[in-house]
């Protein structure tokens, strides 16, 4: 069983070794965070968690039965009813539907408590497990893009059904 929690200042570390455990794995297909990423990481973590307190971002943790971090799902840039979708789980559970309960979950949490009415994500096009997330969680290809110099995908996911009605 796992939980989604919002980003909390006391996840750092976890989050820290997550993304640090799963860097190589990640890199195969998504762009690489960089050096600077782990280098500077508190600073990156305490910003995140001011653009949170800000009202611009929602990141949330994932968490395992033993409580580690096995993924995260995060909403980027909330403007305007929309915010971009991402997210990674852990190599270690993969392939156990976390993504898809997750995702799903961030979509009704997009919808009924921030307020939001559509949401975007991209994936490169050899990234079969995230495009099969992404559409079994309502999101239709928009157009072709590049990422980190890769072929991806755009989507996007209105989220109208999801509200709650009046």
């Amino acid at each position: 069983m796992s939980t989604l929690e919002l980003l909390r200042p006391d996840h750092a570390e976890a989050v820290l070794a997550f993304e640090r455990a799963n860097r190589a794995y990640f890199a195969r297909s998504i762009p690489d965070r960089g050096d600077a990423y782990f280098a500077e990481f508190a600073a990156r973590h305490a910003a995140l968690l001011a653009e949170q307190a800000e009202g611009v971002c929602r990141f949330h943790v994932i968490r395992g039965a033993d409580g580690e971090v096995v993924g995260r799902v995060n909403l980027i840039d909330l403007v305007d009813g929309s915010a971009e979708l991402g997210y990674r789980i852990a190599e270690s559970a993969a392939g156990r539907g976390l993504a898809r309960a997750a995702v799903a979950e961030v979509c009704r949490l997009a919808a009924a408590a921030y307020g939001l009415t559509a949401l975007t994500a991209a994936t490169t096009v050899d990234n079969a497990a995230s495009r099969a997330v992404l559409a079994h969680n309502g999101f239709r290809v928009r157009h072709e893009c590049r990422l980190g110099g890769r072929p991806g995908l755009a989507y996007r996911r209105d989220l109208t059904d999801l509200r709650p009605s009046a």
